[in-house]
């Protein structure tokens, strides 16, 4: 997991080709003007995922991860907090793996929270364990979904 502002995204593009992309477009686009749902790209590597959602206590947050996709996570709009667990330590599957949705999820509890503010980010790879929608109120998010590099 990496935790950082958008003004230095630019020190994580050489972790993926298409981190830069990713980046750029997050910063670039203006939200307001975007419905909720999903916005393809060019490449079939990336799309987004723009999210409203009602912040939900840490107990009902659940703990999931990926194989094929890595997040990067953007509030709009409110704070939101996210449960981490190395994958290493994911032990109580709740449900197993998603291969179409890409998800898996866990019962176990999060080890760290962070808490994400506008005009920051989180990076959440295939052996994060992530539990977002923690907070208050209304969230409003972004999501760049990356395939992972073969």
């Amino acid at each position: 997991m990496i935790l950082d502002s958008l003004e230095n995204a630019h020190q994580y593009h050489s972790l993926h080709p298409l981190f830069e992309k990713a980046f750029d477009f997050i910063r670039r686009t203006d939200f307001t003007q975007l419905q909720e749902g999903k916005i393809e790209t060019n490449d079939p590597r990336l799309y987004f995922s723009i999210a409203r959602l009602r912040g939900k206590d840490p107990q009902d947050a659940r703990l999931e991860s990926h194989k094929r996709f890595i997040d990067i996570k953007a509030p709009l709009v409110g704070v939101e907090s996210i449960g981490w667990k190395a994958g290493d330590e994911l032990m109580i599957i709740s449900e197993p793996y998603d291969e179409k949705k890409d998800i898996m999820f866990y019962h176990d509890f999060p080890t760290t929270y962070s808490k994400l503010y506008p005009g920051q980010f989180a990076i959440y790879f295939p052996e994060d364990g992530h539990a977002p929608g923690i907070g208050q109120g209304d969230i409003r998010k972004v999501i760049a979904k990356i395939a992972v590099e073969e």
